[in-house]
């Protein structure tokens, strides 16, 4: 309950959440029946409190039902405020009879008007002279725990001029409503409403504060005579303390009827929101509600520990609470768990494992012994959740062992498999084979145990190992595709005859996928990795070897020119030399075009990437055209530039969006030129160095048609199998072996 204070509001009141005139014909559905319940000598009227529950037809209310009781000094006006309050009819003082005790014992009634049904309860006023001193104080003790046992809402009537005062009435009151609350083993708030009766000119926040100081000093003295477990206990952890303040109902009556309803409408508004959220567990059933009453005040006459809301669950719940509670304390500060601790940091072993699990075991054991005779529904909640707290205790500690663990046998796995590999294994099979038996050793390291959290945790770390296995041969796998397809980009830029080496890129990098994948795809399904999981390793892996061949295309356009004059200069000399052999002769201008031809397919292979089939584009016809085609001397390319298309173009590819463009027309134009004058040098300087031996070698030959026919055969096989020989002789081995095969045949 919240937002307590002076009230000044209209004639209003809530009933169930709509506002009914106050005291309106019909409002009331069932008269409010007041029933002494416990009469002056403690008697509990068990008749009379079941025919109130029969004539409230409280069975219809079942759980849903709230109790308001009222507890003060006596003749202080607590009958009259709870008729203004409820509509009820309890018997009021009579002022001509003089300040003696009006109401005996405990009264009930039913509030008029208020859904969810509320109860509400008149309790005998304190500090009274009709009893004697002992007994007097023996009865306010047990109607007081009575009225905590069963209530929802304490109304504490007391006086505006008590306030402050050292020996006012309320005192006794409050320090017998916090002894009789230890009593009570129930974990629920209840709320204390101090009402203060013909408040002053003193400001309502001024006596508000008065007040909760007295409750505050009251408690701190309560609780430092209390053992060393409750001496600390707060206010706040036992109820909730509200304050309103009303005005004299003898000098002020309609002020007072006022701040009444505004008091009315907050507390069935409270009702009502504590209804929504209220928790009914162990909330007795109203047609019940009398025995369960009679239970209550006999347990209090016998002076017995009082257990609520079910006085068998309510033991059961707290004892158990209290029991879990001392196992774990005591588990978490034994030095045995702690020793355990440091174990674990210094060495990990499945030992460690067994060693947590015992340790549950035993605090487990413990606490089932102690509970044997309680109720098994809190017996059985507490001991999982003293199971859960143990397991979060431990779960670090067990965590870390499990993944040291799991961390040796990957390095195990790393070690084993790469070994296999360097000693020339096929990766299927060591892949597999150290597969098996690192699972297999990671298994017999973590044996089963008695927790679940082994269990659990294990299956993670195992699942984790398992991914782990798999970056590892997927790194393995990539370093073999890198490694690969570097080798074979290589080669296929450097054999300058090919007429699309893009397709014969495609070509090498799809059989490199293919191979990869079928070695890697059985061990991926070993490891329990599904289709979909697979599918996006696959594509991953594919991704990666793209990026791989893009990465090594995009390096090597960065040095297309040294890439254009190495081709030059391999064309160059071997068409020479095979001219030397066919011919007799040197032909320098043909095998400087051929050679220049070569170079131009090797910079329009590298102006774009091509990496699918359908990349298709012109840009070798375009640099041959306007390259190789348009000039046929360095000075008049020189001179003809500024007319030049690609020159004046965008340095872009009319079919290649920006991402795939490596070099543009305009670079490729800057290429060639530097190109153009560099080579013009080297064909220079072959033209000055004249003829070779070579042509005085074959010169015998000339004219024999049988070695016309030998040497047409030789050309068209260097002119279309050159390029794939020379990679894997070298263009200097292979014109040898021609020679040797020459020389014996003219013998």
């Amino acid at each position: 309950m919240s937002g307590w204070g002076e009230w000044s509001l209209g004639d209003e009141l809530y009933s169930a959440g709509s506002p009914v005139p106050r005291f309106a014909a019909g409002a009331l559905a069932y008269p409010c029946y007041p029933t002494q319940l416990i009469d002056g000598d403690g008697k509990f009227h068990v008749a009379d409190a079941e025919n109130f529950v029969k004539e409230m037809e409280l069975d219809k209310c079942g759980q849903s039902y709230a109790v308001v009781s009222i507890m003060g000094p006596q003749s202080s006006g607590k009958s009259t405020l709870l008729n203004s309050l409820f509509d009820t009819d309890f018997k009021e003082m009579n002022a001509d009879d003089g300040r003696s005790r009006t109401t005996k014992g405990i009264w009930i009634a039913r509030c008029a008007g208020i859904e969810p049904c509320t109860l509400v309860l008149d309790l005998e006023g304190t500090d009274g002279v009709e009893h004697g001193e002992e007994d007097d104080t023996s009865f306010e003790s047990q109607s007081a725990l009575f009225a905590l046992a069963v209530s929802d809402i304490v109304l504490i009537n007391m006086w505006c001029h008590d306030i402050g005062r050292h020996n006012a009435a309320n005192r006794p009151l409050l320090k017998t409503i916090f002894q009789v609350k230890m009593k009570l083993f129930t974990p629920r708030k209840i709320t204390l409403l101090f009402v203060i009766r013909d408040k002053t000119r003193t400001p309502f926040e001024r006596l508000k504060e008065l007040l909760l100081t007295d409750i505050e000093k009251i408690w701190e003295s309560f609780t430092k005579s209390k053992p060393d477990s409750d001496n600390e206990a707060a206010l706040s952890e036992f109820f909730s303390v509200e304050v309103v303040a009303l005005s004299s109902y003898e000098h002020k009556e309609e002020q007072f009827k006022s701040e009444v309803v505004g008091l009315r409408q907050q507390i069935c508004h409270s009702i009502v929101q504590d209804e929504l959220a209220r928790d009914l567990y162990g909330v007795v059933h109203a047609s019940d509600f009398a025995y369960s009453s009679q239970e209550i005040w006999e347990k209090i006459k016998a002076d017995k520990d009082l257990h609520l809301p079910s006085h068998k669950v309510m033991v059961a719940t707290v004892r158990c609470e209290k029991i879990a509670r001392e196992k774990y304390e005591n588990l978490a500060a034994k030095e045995e768990w702690h020793q355990l601790e440091e174990d674990m940091n210094r060495r990990t072993t499945p030992e460690f494992v067994n060693r947590l699990s015992l340790q549950i075991d035993t605090c487990l054991s413990e606490y089932d012994a102690e509970t044997t005779y309680y109720d098994e529904g809190p017996k059985s909640t507490y001991r999982n959740q003293l199971k859960e707290k143990l397991l979060q205790l431990f779960e670090p500690a067990l965590v870390s062992a499990l993944e040291h663990i799991g961390s040796t046998i990957l390095n195990e796995f790393k070690h084993t498999f790469q070994t296999s590999l360097n000693q020339g294994e096929d990766f299927y099979a060591a892949a597999s084979s150290c597969i098996e038996s690192c699972l297999s050793n990671f298994d017999k390291a973590c044996p089963d145990v008695v927790i679940e959290m082994s269990n659990k945790h294990k299956i993670g770390v195992r699942k984790k190992l398992q991914c782990d296995i798999v970056s590892v041969l997927t790194s393995s796998c990539k370093e073999k595709l890198k490694e690969a397809l570097s080798g074979s980009i290589e080669k296929e830029l450097s054999n300058g005859d090919i007429i699309d080496p893009w397709r014969s890129i495609r070509e090498v990098l799809r059989n490199e996928m293919e191979s990869t994948v079928s070695q890697l795809i059985t061990p991926l399904t070993r490891l329990g990795m599904d289709g979909c999981t697979r599918k996006k390793m696959i594509e991953s892996l594919e991704d990666y070897a793209r990026g791989v061949v893009e990465e090594k295309v995009r390096n090597e356009a960065k040095n297309v020119l040294m890439r254009m004059k190495m081709c030059f200069e391999r064309r160059f000399e071997m068409h020479r030399q095979m001219n030397r052999l066919c011919i007799g002769k040197d032909d320098i201008p043909t095998a400087a075009k051929s050679a220049r031809r070569c170079s131009l397919i090797l910079l329009s292979t590298l102006a774009a990437i091509r990496l699918d089939d359908d990349d298709t584009d012109d840009i070798k016809e375009k640099l041959e055209a306007e390259l190789l085609n348009s000039s046929s001397t360095a000075t008049k390319e020189s001179s003809s530039a500024k007319f030049d298309p690609l020159w004046l173009a965008d340095d872009s590819w009319e079919q290649i969006p920006s991402c795939r463009k490596l070099i543009g027309p305009r670079s490729c134009k800057k290429v060639w030129d530097q190109f153009m004058q560099e080579t013009e040098i080297m064909i220079s300087k072959a033209v000055e160095q004249g003829g070779s031996t070579w042509s005085l070698f074959f010169k015998p030959f000339h004219g024999d048609s049988k070695w016309s026919t030998f040497y047409s055969v030789a050309s068209v096989c260097l002119s279309f199998a050159g390029g794939a020989a020379m990679n894997k002789l070298g263009s200097e081995a292979l014109l040898s072996l021609l020679a040797a095969v020459l020389a014996k045949r003219a013998k």
